[in-house]
């Protein structure tokens, strides 16, 4: 018979208390890390967060109308409903759900703490941390209304780009990046026209992005010119611009506003508890992986990807998680 001392009991009580894994976010990396931990008895909980002016819960997908290029629906989808349906399914299986934001954590040691918005402590043997991206906007009144309300407002043309609402028309993208580029290149396909805004006289892009953009013969530049406008009820149908130099203002008629000025990963609740990179999102030890610096905390979807963002990717990071974290579980004897 084993004989435990009163810190023995302790250290076992403290381990039995704790959430086995705590999801953190409720886009499809979250809900697939869900589905896949509940289907392992892990009886994961997820925080899928508190409804705000910069996210809900659902993440971006919640502000997209049509999804055409997710696998499993061929006639399309709305984003809502497809979230919708990841959450149901992760509730099959018994997952718990709590519309709170995870404000702070530790994970100085273990079991990890967390605390929700709601002054909830909470104790987790793992942790996978999927809130996602958010991306970055013009902040203009009718930009806002009209991306929320799929009024030809985007901040994703590889989503949005081939919908028959923008073919054959002019479609304006603003930014001066490699994704600005890769943006535009995209919707030259469907477009008639593609005007590229920037607010300077020369790209930020690398050399070889702008000269596939210059050489394009659909692509037309509005250099030292930014947005500050957006026209249109249901739909846009124009932008104001103004000169940089000179202030001048002009109109100008559009069929779609692509914005493409970046995404910033929703981190800041971290603090310092995980190695970053320099534009904010987690990283991982090892590509193709989703452990972070911290040993039994995960990452998955935007919130570590800033590359691919799209829902299909995140959704398989949000697999790989849950099994990277089932395993590792598994492999200290905590499942």
């Amino acid at each position: 018979m084993i004989s435990l001392t009163g810190s023995d009991t302790l250290f076992f009580w403290r381990f039995a208390m704790a959430e086995r894994i705590v999801i953190i976010g409720s886009g499809p990396a979250g809900w697939t890390a869900a589905i896949y931990a509940a289907r392992a008895n892990l009886d994961p909980v997820v925080y899928e967060g508190e409804p705000s002016n910069i996210m809900v819960p659902g993440g971006q997908l919640m502000y997209t109308t049509e999804v055409e290029n997710f696998p499993g629906f061929p006639s399309g989808v709305q984003g809502a409903e497809m979230m919708a349906l990841f959450k149901q399914q992760s509730q099959r299986f018994d997952t718990r759900v709590l519309t709170e934001d995870i404000e702070s954590v530790n994970f100085s040691s273990h079991p990890f703490k967390l605390k929700s918005s709601e002054g909830t402590d909470i104790e987790a043997l793992s942790v996978i941390i999927a809130t996602g991206a958010r991306a970055n906007w013009l902040n203009l009144p009718n930009e806002q209304r009209l991306a929320k309300t799929g009024g030809g407002v985007s901040a994703c043309a590889i989503c949005d780009g081939g919908l028959p609402g923008y073919r054959d028309k002019v479609l304006v993208v603003v930014g001066g990046g490699d994704s600005a580029i890769e943006e535009a290149l995209y919707l030259t396909k469907f477009a008639s026209k593609v005007i590229m805004v920037h607010r300077r006289d020369e790209l930020r892009a690398s050399p070889i992005m702008q000269e596939r953009a210059k050489s394009n013969p659909k692509i037309e530049f509005k250099w030292n010119s930014v947005i500050i406008d957006v026209f249109g009820d249901k739909i846009i149908s124009g932008i104001r611009l103004q000169d940089t130099i000179n202030n001048d203002e002009t109109d100008m008629e559009c069929g779609g506003l692509f914005v493409a000025i970046g995404h910033t990963p929703n981190t800041s609740f971290l603090g310092d508890s995980l190695e970053l990179d320099d534009k904010g999102f987690i990283g991982t030890r090892q590509s193709w992986r989703t452990a972070t610096s911290v040993v039994g905390v995960f990452a998955a979807g935007d919130v570590m990807d800033p590359h691919y963002k799209q829902a299909i990717t995140a959704a398989g990071t949000g697999c790989m998680a849950a099994l990277e974290a089932e395993r590792w579980l598994v492999s200290k004897g905590l499942d």
